[in-house]
């Protein structure tokens, strides 16, 4: 099992290994193409300013070196320019809104803003030295944003991906523990059915009847064992039940069949508290809490079961005195599969939680935990 979830955890890296690399090369790619649009936007103007350089100069050029020349400052259509003489005033401006144009201080924050953007080219005139400032197109502005549209797009795949398949992972999880836990109290059955028999027979034979009695208990806790198994996977009953009670009874029967060095403790703070609640079910869980104690104690130690009610809500806590559950593993612990035990299924707290989680609506948790004091687990559920 350990080995399993080993190899399925490098699947996980391999997975998140690709989905980096899928970033970087779509990052860099983009930011290529944005690089090398900017860099032809620059020779766009430097061919502009040259243009302008050219006609307003003393040479003599032929209509047709002119008519050049002048298509070049023409096919300027996206790029914003503004013309700036030595002394800072604006003489001429292309490709910038309207809106700004006509508006003489909107005007000069704009090219102010270009100014910053330090992409000015200096131009020799007739009445002197200008200068041209420019700024990005708003295509290459769109462009510039395009590496995050598309990680956005990529991350939204992955997130949808990686949510429809774990609904269908647990859904088919779901199915299998189902199955498994009917076919179980299915196998239970059969032989349960022949010792409610014998025991009969025994209470009609002349010996001890405490013998018979306890055996009749156990019997009766396998017929439990496996109405919860075949209750797995069904749609679970919540009738009003004393909830005081049926962990009374639950701790009782455990604390009577689990290591005499453990000290069990149980108190609560109410003597009836109705909830909805299934018993059976409920009963698996302080079970699996109390027996994983007792193995965290090693058999010795003190085990305290407690209820308190509080506001619209009522907490079970079962504390140990073991060895504790170091930080990083507290999460794990609930999931299934994970054990930490040498022999074992790791499937007992992660139907715990199911069963408090999803059937009753509650919570169930690790409050705390350290080497030196135990653990301590709670149960929240609604009265």
């Amino acid at each position: 099992m350990r080995n399993f979830l080993t190899k399925k955890l490098n699947k996980r890296w391999i997975g998140f290994i690709i989905i980096f690399a899928i970033f970087v090369v779509t990052v860099w790619s983009s930011n290529k193409i944005v690089q090398e649009l900017k860099r032809e936007e620059h020779k766009r103007v430097e061919n502009y300013a040259k243009s302008l350089e050219l006609i307003s100069s003393s040479e003599f050029l032929d209509s047709r070196t002119q008519d050049f020349l002048f298509k070049l400052i023409e096919d300027n259509k996206t790029i914003p320019v503004a013309l700036i003489d030595d002394k800072g005033n604006i003489s001429d401006t292309k490709n910038i809104d309207e809106s700004i144009t006509n508006n003489e201080s909107q005007l000069k924050k704009y090219v102010l803003a270009m100014k910053r953007d330090d992409q000015i080219i200096e131009v020799d005139l007739p009445e002197g030295k200008n200068y041209v400032y420019f700024k990005n197109s708003k295509l290459l502005n769109q462009l510039q944003y395009y590496p995050l549209i598309i990680i956005l797009l990529i991350l939204l795949f992955f997130g949808f991906a990686y949510w429809y398949f774990k609904t269908v992972r647990d859904t088919e999880k779901s199915y299998l523990w189902a199955g498994m836990a009917k076919e179980t109290a299915h196998q239970i059955g059969t032989p349960l059915s022949s010792l409610m028999g014998w025991v009969e027979l025994l209470k009609l034979e002349d010996i001890d009847q405490m013998s018979v009695i306890e055996i009749e208990k156990d019997v009766d806790r396998l017929k439990h064992i496996a109405d919860r198994f075949s209750k797995i996977g069904s749609t679970s009953e919540l009738k009003q039940n004393d909830l005081i009670a049926t962990t009374k009874q639950t701790v009782t029967y455990i604390s009577q069949r689990i290591s005499k060095g453990i000290e069990v403790n149980f108190t609560a703070d109410v003597d009836e508290c109705i909830i909805n609640l299934n018993a059976s079910l409920y009963s698996w869980v302080i079970e699996n809490l109390m027996k994983n104690a007792t193995d965290a104690m090693q058999n010795k130690g003190v085990l305290d079961i407690s209820i308190h009610t509080k506001g619209k809500f009522v907490e079970i806590l079962v504390s140990d005195t073991g060895s504790g559950i170091p930080t990083k593993l507290q999460r794990k612990i609930f999931e299934p599969g994970f054990t930490t035990k040498k022999r074992g299924w790791g499937l007992g707290l992660s139907l715990a939680k199911r069963i408090i989680e999803e059937y009753h609506k509650g919570k169930i948790f690790v409050a705390k935990s350290s080497k030196e004091t135990g653990t301590q687990f709670k149960i929240l559920l609604k009265k």
